[in-house]
């Protein structure tokens, strides 16, 4: 093999080693919310925070930021907002005094079909803590949010983009 051709090789190689050391880099801790200047200079939390107070307890005092990075996990199957798209999972708009298994549209698992409760914050603390041994046979892949500081701001953070109100628990239709 000519010369030209072994440095080649040996380049990429020393390339390709130095883009990627096969080690997984990952944070420690919680991570912190992103900064920006304002006219003044000072620094302020783009991530900003939201009044939980009209929520039920313990969700009332939940973490606003906690909760929209934890959605993130959920956002890859499911969206928030009013007429939103289904994707793998339905969309969550109302889901508070829904019905389980009742979205006009979504082709869900047998299992959630044939539920019989209502979405309640506390049916989605259990159902998201553990959804396969919640509601056995359901179609969910997630394995759930074991912090339970983690599931109240998640929840808080649903309920307070999918448009709950207090009524909602005993109002809502499909």
């Amino acid at each position: 093999m000519p010369l030209s051709s072994r440095f080649l090789i040996i380049l990429l190689i020393s390339g390709l080693a130095a883009c990627d050391s096969g080690k997984e880099v990952r944070a420690v801790g919680p991570a912190a919310p992103a900064q920006e200047l304002t006219n003044n200079g000072a620094e302020t939390s783009t991530e900003s925070s939201r009044d939980f107070s009209s929520l039920p307890s313990p969700y009332n005092e939940a973490d606003y930021a906690l909760g929209r990075r934890t959605f993130k996990f959920c956002g890859s199957c499911h969206t928030l907002k009013e007429g939103g798209p289904d994707l793998v999972g339905p969309n969550l708009f109302g889901i508070i005094g829904r019905e389980a298994g009742s979205r006009p549209g979504f082709n869900y698992s047998t299992a959630l079909q044939e539920a019989s409760f209502r979405w309640t914050p506390e049916k989605l603390e259990e159902w998201l803590n553990n959804p396969r041994t919640f509601l056995p046979g359901n179609n969910m892949t997630f394995s759930g949010v074991h912090r339970q500081d983690a599931r109240h701001a998640v929840i808080a953070y649903v309920m307070h983009e999918t448009g709950y109100g207090p009524e909602s628990e005993t109002t809502a239709t499909p």
